[in-house]
């Protein structure tokens, strides 16, 4: 049976303002491939998690430029994934409302395309989108205020935890 951890969202919120503005020298800069912006997301929910899923296809992970999975730097990947339905290790969302939003959840936004294109994280949530702050990367910004994007539409993803792999049980620690 599979167990699942608490998602560290003070430990993802620090690890987003910590590189808002800058690029962690341990994963690569995918800004002139396309954007950096799932990159950067993807390494904020790791650093909440500390667990991905090596699955080849389907998983998500990253160990180099070269071996990564499409949903730890794709839009609509990294929203598949998380919203998955087969168990499998790492983090799992749900899909909710701007106001449900907590720090460290993700809202993916629908710029000019016909498709969603940009992850940030939200470092401050709030009632609207005026007073929800979000980090990203691909347009960098810290604390900036989700309504100065113009975006067309915008779906959330709440975190739940991550699910540790098999046969790895959580630790137990006594007061």
């Amino acid at each position: 049976m599979p167990y699942a951890i608490r998602y560290d969202r003070s430990a993802a919120v620090a690890y987003a303002h910590r590189w808002a503005y800058g690029r962690n020298p341990a994963y690569y800069d995918y800004e002139n491939l396309g954007g950096d912006c799932t990159n950067f997301a993807s390494q904020c929910l790791y650093a909440g998690t500390g667990i991905m899923d090596p699955a080849p296809t389907f998983g998500w992970y990253y160990y180099n430029a070269n071996e990564k999975a499409p949903a730890w730097t794709g839009v609509e990947y990294f929203w598949n994934f998380l919203l998955r339905k087969k168990t499998s290790q790492g983090p799992f969302a749900r899909e909710v409302s701007l106001w449900e939003l907590e720090a460290g959840d993700f809202v993916q936004l629908r710029l000019d395309q016909d498709r969603f294109s940009h992850t940030p994280v939200v470092v401050r949530p709030g009632t609207d989108p005026e007073t929800i702050l979000v980090a990203a990367h691909s347009m960098d910004a810290d604390y900036r205020p989700l309504s100065s994007y113009p975006y067309r539409a915008v779906r959330c993803l709440h975190i739940l935890g991550a699910i540790l792999p098999n046969g790895v049980t959580p630790r137990l620690f006594s007061a």
